[in-house]
């Protein structure tokens, strides 16, 4: 079930890898081929892990795995072609920085998903390294520039996606806490971080790390996790917990994009 909801915090960053490549000199074919692109490649990421067993269904059966590999052809073959085009000739050769980095996050979460449960909520953060990139990705093919934006606009979309993980590894685990003390013994590290990544998020501002609006995307899910522990308890609803925290991330992504380009 984790595994299943894990997957509301790759979602939100591919709306948000549109969103954030809009600038004055944006370039609308090559950013809709990299939408394609990074879609194709996050269905790819399902049939890959069920053949290689790291998912959270493996493919056991001939049929099955004849299924698995005929889905990663399918998402395969769209992703290199856009990524081809917009690659054609030399250009975006800074996608390649961006490759690697999601290839070396996705070993590590394979890796870490081996060691077994106790790393499961850590290998779903680093994975989301990968997941991430597609918004400073994004922002480089709108811009045409690789610049220190992009990176901090890829390092602002994991930490909201870690937090996110963690909320919802946090709701699966206290499923049964039904007190502010029950709940504050489970999630008190979740609960203690968000003051803490409020004011970090103040300072970078102060420094100009980020534009002082970019602050109020964070505030949403800050609220929403934060007012977790004074309400009362109602039964885990795995389907309606996986749509608030996709609703989280959409409305995450297009504050965050707006931040960087008002």
């Amino acid at each position: 079930m984790a595994d299943r909801l894990s997957v509301t915090s790759g979602i939100p960053p591919l709306t948000r890898s549109y969103v954030a490549g809009l600038a004055p000199e944006y370039r609308v074919g090559p950013l809709l081929l990299f939408v394609v692109a990074a879609l194709s490649l996050f269905g790819l990421r399902t049939p890959v892990e069920n053949l290689l067993g790291t998912g959270a269904i493996s493919a056991r059966t001939t049929g099955e795995r004849r299924i698995a590999r005929l889905a990663a052809v399918c998402f395969a073959v769209p992703s290199v072609a856009c990524i081809g085009a917009l690659m054609w000739k030399g250009r975006y050769p800074g996608l390649l920085l961006f490759g690697a980095g999601t290839a070396c996050a996705l070993f590590m979460q394979a890796v870490l998903k081996k060691l077994g449960r106790d790393t499961r909520m850590i290998s779903q953060v680093v994975g989301a390294i990968g997941l991430t990139c597609t918004a400073p990705a994004a922002d480089y093919i709108g811009t045409g520039r690789l610049d220190t934006r992009a990176f901090v606009l890829w390092i602002a979309n994991w930490i909201f996606a870690g937090n996110q993980i963690h909320f919802v590894q946090l709701r699966i685990h206290a499923a049964r806490a039904t007190t502010f003390a029950e709940k504050f013994a489970r999630g008190q590290l979740f609960l203690l971080a968000q003051p803490v990544l409020l004011g970090t998020l103040i300072l970078a501002s102060l420094w100009r790390f980020l534009p002082p609006l970019s602050i109020i995307a964070f505030v949403p899910a800050i609220v929403c996790g934060s007012l977790w522990f004074v309400q009362e308890n109602k039964p885990l609803d795995v389907k309606s917990l996986g749509w608030s925290e996709m609703k989280n991330g959409v409305t995450f992504g297009v504050l965050l994009a707006l931040a960087f380009v008002c």
